[in-house]
Formats: C-alpha cells, structure tokens, sequence
C-alpha cells in the first residue's frame, strides 16, 4: 500500500485527467472497475469528483497472497469517498489454452457483463502504457490489423458500454499526479516479476524503448489508429460482401468463389466474430478456406472454433454451434410446451372439446436411431426417412438433432412430427385426432 494522506473527494485534479472523465457518453448508472490499484484509485477518484452517483466493482481473484487486504482497503477506499462498492470474488479454475492472465481476465468479464445493465457505463483506467504493452503483446502473437488496433476507447460489454477516458495519458504522469495528491494504492505483487508475458514487457522491453525513442506513445497511438481505421473499412466491405453472398443465415458457396482470397478470409472472420464467437487461431487460414471451398460434394469438411465450427454442406457455408445431443427418448405429456435441445414441443387441446373418452395420446420424442420410415398419408408406400431429410435439404449436423415425434400405443409405434418440418395431419391443421394438437418450434422461432 502506498502511503500518504487521504485525497478528498473534491479534489482539484488538474484539467488532462479530469476532461475525459468529466465529458463521457450519457450513461443510466457509472461503474468504475476498481482493483485497488494507482490507476483505478485513481480514476475512482476523478469519477467521483465529476459525478453525483458512482458504483465501484471490485473483482476479487483469489490468486494473490494479499487478496484479503487488496479487498478491505477497496471497502474502505469507498466508505470514505461515499462511493458505492460491489465486491465479486471469482474462482480462476486452470489457466487454459491462454494462461493464467487470459483465464483471470475471462472471469472479470464474466462479471463486468453480468453487472452492467441497460445503457450503464464502465470506466477502466487503462493508459497509453497499457496501450504500448498490448499492441507489442499482439504484434508478437502474430495478429492481424484488428489486433494491432490496441484497445478501443470504447466497445459494447453485455448491455452497456466499456469506457476508458485515460488512453491517451502516461502511467508516469497518473503516478505524478497520485504521488502529489496523497492518494493510497495497493500493489499488486505479481506485478513485479516477469512471469507474465506482459510483465515482461512492462519491466525489461519498454523502459528501454521509451529512452531510444521519446515519443513511443505517440508512435505507437498514431499506429494503432491507423490499424483501426483499416480494421473499419475490413468491417464494412464484409458487411456489404455478406448482403451479396448470403442466404438465410449461410454462405452461399457460388457467390464466395468470387471474392478473393484476402476478401473471403475477412468475410469468414467478420461472420465469426459477428455471431459472438472467438476467430480460430489457424496457422493457414488461406489454405484451410482453400480446402473447404474446393471439398467435393460429397464431403463434410469443418474448421472447428470454440463454441462452434465453420462447416460446408453441398453449395453452402453454415456456422454451427456446438449443441448436446439432447435424451434419446422421452414422453411428451399435456401442458405447457417441453424443452427438448434447441426445441420446444407441445401436446395441447385442439378446438373441439377433449373429454374423458379422448384421453392424451402416448407421444414419445426421439432422436434419429437409423432406418426410420414415414408415411406421409394414409394408404401410401412408407418412405426411408434419410432419403427425404437429404431431398430437402436438412445438413447432416441438423438430422441428429431433430426431434422426431411418434404416436406409441398397443403395438403401434407411428411417425407424426420431424422436427418443424413436417407433422401429421392428424396432429396439424383442422385434423387434430381426438382432438389433440401438436407444436414443435426452434427456439429461434
């Protein structure tokens, strides 16, 4: 903990760190994120001056010895500035395929977007040394312009916005003014060895860079904004390709041949990260679109993602989330409708009045076992169920996964409903037998 006296709440911070703070988007509540650390303390400081009515989050890992005390001193940090203070602890469980900094910072993001409601804001104290370390921590991962665009001043979180007024401004000048207000910090132990690739960096690479070129933040600002803005026209000419070369949600394969290959790796990546999920770290993205693009038709080829896969069925692209097979068999009984995977299906009483002698039928819902048949009307020659998901259509991914609905009583075991594509006119339209309906929607309808 650094020492000195208590800074008041109306202090008068000098004019550089109090105009970005002063002057932010309209927001229904302000949160700051709060480590206890110079540069939050700081910023929570600045925040409450220039606004009535602030909220501090303070995500506690767990991981350091002094977690403990880093957290009491947040309590008490606020209780004299009369600020508000949520306090999370949260388990980092493993470090994962990105380590133990990449699995602490996905548990404090859980938590910013689980707090941050309806147009709320979160200020982060992020600042132009933190920009440096992560555009050279990129640059060395080997990312692209996106990457190399640092951290945005803005960007959505969960239902509000993320927001950092001080990334523009040198962790030397916070420290000077911080040392010269009194103000009180808690170091963050880890923060001194260079275990930590961006310890690293901080300690033994920028201190260095700084004395050879004076205006590295500068430099490096005046990059990363030119990365952005090339990372914005990336953006929309994949927002324009994507109204030619889509269908319904895919990518239709005859229109995708025509884009170049930088243009179709842009698309794809656009699509992914549009859809919420995380672009797959390949070493030959050239080669594997290259590969899926040019699968015969007979093949499935997929690149998987986390959370998803990128596959080809016949002329088309689909993004495919990872779903669980839902149980193989279960029974579907009157009421309220039956979650069932991505489905939900319901049993109710059609318009004529179900009486004691029309009981429920006995509906069973199943996944597909192999070598079902259907008939589609009475009195004609029963159909194998695989031949007619391929006639219309269906990818292989989605025939797994449909429900399939059969009427099951004295030694009858009927095929009435496949999924949302098709049901028996028993159980649809104005036939409903013994005056049952059924319903089997997609969650997405």
């Amino acid at each position: 903990m650094k020492a000195g006296g208590n800074a008041a709440r109306d202090a008068g911070w000098p004019g550089d760190l109090l105009g970005p703070v002063s002057s932010l988007p309209e927001f229904s509540r302000l949160w700051v994120a709060f480590s206890g650390g110079l540069d939050s303390s700081l910023l929570l400081h600045v925040a409450a001056a220039c606004h009535p009515d602030v909220t501090a989050l303070h995500i506690n890992h767990q991981l350091q010895p002094n977690h403990e005390q880093t957290e009491q001193f947040c309590r008490d940090a606020c209780a004299r500035l009369g600020v508000a203070l949520v306090v999370e602890r949260v388990e980092v469980a493993g470090s994962g395929a990105g380590g133990l900094e990449d699995a602490a910072r996905g548990a404090r993001y859980r938590v910013f977007r689980r707090w941050v409601d309806d147009n709320d804001l979160l200020l982060m104290a992020h600042h132009g040394d933190d920009q440096i370390e992560t555009v050279l921590f990129r640059l060395l991962r080997g990312t692209g312009v996106n990457g190399l665009a640092g951290m945005p001043h803005t960007r959505p979180l969960g239902r509000g916005r993320l927001y950092r007024p001080w990334l523009d401004i040198s962790r030397e000048r916070l420290e000077q003014v911080a040392m010269a207000a009194g103000l009180n910090w808690v170091e963050d132990p880890s923060n001194a060895g260079h275990a930590f690739d961006r310890n690293y960096l901080r300690h033994a690479v920028l201190p260095g860079l700084k004395v050879r070129w004076p205006g590295l933040l500068k430099r490096v600002a005046h990059s990363a904004r030119a990365c952005e803005e090339s990372e914005q026209l990336n953006q929309r000419l994949a927002e324009l390709q994507w109204q030619a070369c889509s269908d319904a949600g895919r990518l239709k394969l005859e229109a995708f041949r025509l884009l170049t290959g930088p243009e179709q790796r842009n698309l794809v990546r656009w699509w992914i990260h549009h859809q919420g999920w995380q672009v797959p770290a390949l070493s030959d993205w050239s080669q594997a679109l290259t590969d899926m693009v040019g699968a015969g038709e007979d093949r499935e080829p997929e690149i998987r993602g986390e959370g998803f896969s990128l596959r080809r069925y016949r002329e088309y692209l689909y993004l495919v989330p990872n779903i669980d097979v839902p149980e193989p068999s279960v029974w579907l009984a009157p009421g309220p409708p039956m979650k069932w995977g991505r489905w939900h299906l319901q049993l109710m009483a059609g318009p004529s009045p179900v009486t004691a002698k029309t009981p429920s039928p006995p509906i069973r819902v199943s996944t597909r076992q192999g070598g079902e048949r259907v008939r589609f009307t009475s009195g004609e020659h029963s159909r194998a169920l695989k031949t007619w998901l391929q006639e219309q259509g269906v990818p292989p991914w989605e025939r797994a996964l449909l429900p399939l609905v059969y009427r099951q009583e004295q030694g009858i075991n009927e095929l009435i409903a496949i999924g949302d594509l098709w049901c028996s006119e028993q159980y649809s339209g104005g036939g409903h037998a013994g005056g049952w309906r059924l319903i089997v929607e997609r969650d997405c309808d």
